[in-house]
Order: structure tokens, then sequence, then C-alpha cells
């Protein structure tokens, strides 16, 4: 019997992949690589989650870990089929991706980052003010930085004086003021 493909429905989504590290340089003569994580002190990659690396020039392929470590406040690792430096050299600023479906879960209020990039921001009253770029980390505080309208950009602190509930399933971040905000 010939296994049949199953096919896709229209309403099943294609896995959502996300950003989570960048190939920083080849480290030695054996194939390793220098990772800058875009979350210090995840372990997110240690898992071995499926990933998909994209090369600088935009092509994207599956990728695998065989191995990784900290070393020196550095993450290093190895990825199949890369078995020496040229070969680690070739990958500079490649981005590993990972589903999106495969990241830890979260607790009651809390929410990933690339979660809430896209989403509408509103005020209470309904009126949009614009959408999210990005969530940004201070020493102070965290700020949604929001794309208004009018093409502006302004940050948000991520304070309850700031930010009435985030809904990430309904792509909303409800504001309470924006007022002295620039």
């Amino acid at each position: 019997m010939i296994p049949r493909k199953r096919a896709t429905t229209e309403l099943e989504a294609p896995r959502r992949f996300v950003a989570v590290a960048e190939i920083a340089r080849a480290h030695g003569i054996q194939g390793e690589v220098r990772l800058k994580l875009y979350h210090e002190g995840s372990d997110l990659l240690g898992q071995r989650p499926t990933l998909k690396l994209r090369l600088p020039d935009g092509a994207e392929r599956a990728a695998d870990i065989t191995s990784i470590r900290s070393a020196n406040k550095a993450v290093l690792a190895r990825l199949a089929g890369v078995a020496d430096r040229d070969a680690a050299e070739a990958l500079h600023g490649a981005i590993l991706l990972v589903p999106r479906d495969e990241f830890p879960p979260l607790e009651e209020g809390e929410f990933y980052a690339c979660d809430v990039e896209g989403a509408r921001a509103e005020l209470g009253s309904g009126e949009v003010v614009g959408h999210v770029l990005t969530l940004t980390s201070y020493p102070t505080c965290e700020v949604l930085v929001v794309e208004r309208t009018d093409g502006t950009k302004i940050e948000v602190p991520l304070l309850d004086g700031f930010v009435e509930a985030v809904d990430i399933d309904a792509g909303v971040v409800r504001l309470v003021t924006i007022d002295g905000l620039t």
C-alpha cells in the first residue's frame, strides 16, 4: 500500500515560525557557530525544537541542532551538515526560526513579544491608535512601540496606568491613555 499525503484544508493555517536567534560568527575550526539569542537566558534551542534557517539571501531551509552549549557568556551550537569553519562562516547572519507552537506555555496574563507584534492598539473608547510594531525592554520597564495611524511612533510603557489589557486571541492591546507620550 502506498501512503498518501494528507491534503491540507483551507482551515489549517501554516505553522508560524518566529526568529529566536542569529548566527553571529563561526567558532573554532569544527563547524560550531556562536549564536546571538534574541531573548537572553532562553533555553528553547536547548530543547531541540523544529528549526528553520533563514540565510542572509532570504532562502530558508530546515536545520537541526546536533549540540548546544554555553561558554563564557556565549551560546555555541553545532548544526547538522556544518562540519568545518568555512561552512560555519557561510552562515554568518543567518536567522534561526522556531515554530511558535513549540514555545513553552506561559502563565496566565503573560505573552510572548511575537504574539503582540502587529496587534491593534486602541483606547477603551474603541478609537484605534495604531498597531504594535514591537516590544522593547529598557532597564526600568518594557514598552510597546506603537505606530500611530498618522505614521508617527510612540512608546507605551507596559504598566497598568497605560495598558488596560492585552488580548492575544483578538489581536488587540487596549490602552488606558496615550496622554503625555511622544
